[in-house]
């Protein structure tokens, strides 16, 4: 019913900067609260950042400052810019929201993920 892509990740120098994008396509009346999630290997997935639909943010302490997320309501779109990256940022990315359809049902969904390596 519905579909969240993500895009974005890749290798990256310690102290680079990349980009994530989550787009969400499907059935969808509106998108409550979206988030960026991370696991890396050996632990558990953590929040890194999320956002309502206001604009609203929150971030996990290890990101503040250095990561900005986003939201393009009317594209459903939602973005991480990552700066200043270091090595323990080394994870798969994955993208969440909570989205209410077009029957009326709300449900939480998640993409597939994006690897992020910071490595020299």
């Amino acid at each position: 019913q519905v579909q969240l892509v993500e895009s974005g990740g890749g290798l990256v120098q310690p102290g680079g900067s990349l980009r994530l994008s989550c787009a969400a396509s499907g059935s969808i009346f509106s998108i409550k609260a979206m988030g960026w999630y991370r696991q890396a290997p050996g632990k558990q997935r953590e929040l890194v950042a999320a956002i309502t639909s206001g604009g609203i943010t929150n971030y996990a302490d290890s990101v503040k400052g250095r990561f900005t997320i986003s939201r393009d309501n009317a594209k459903n779109t939602m973005y991480l810019r990552m700066n200043s990256l270091k090595p323990e940022d080394t994870a798969v990315y994955y993208c969440n929201a909570d989205v209410a359809l077009t029957t009326g049902w709300g449900f939480d969904y998640w993409g597939q993920g994006t690897q992020v390596t910071v490595s020299s």
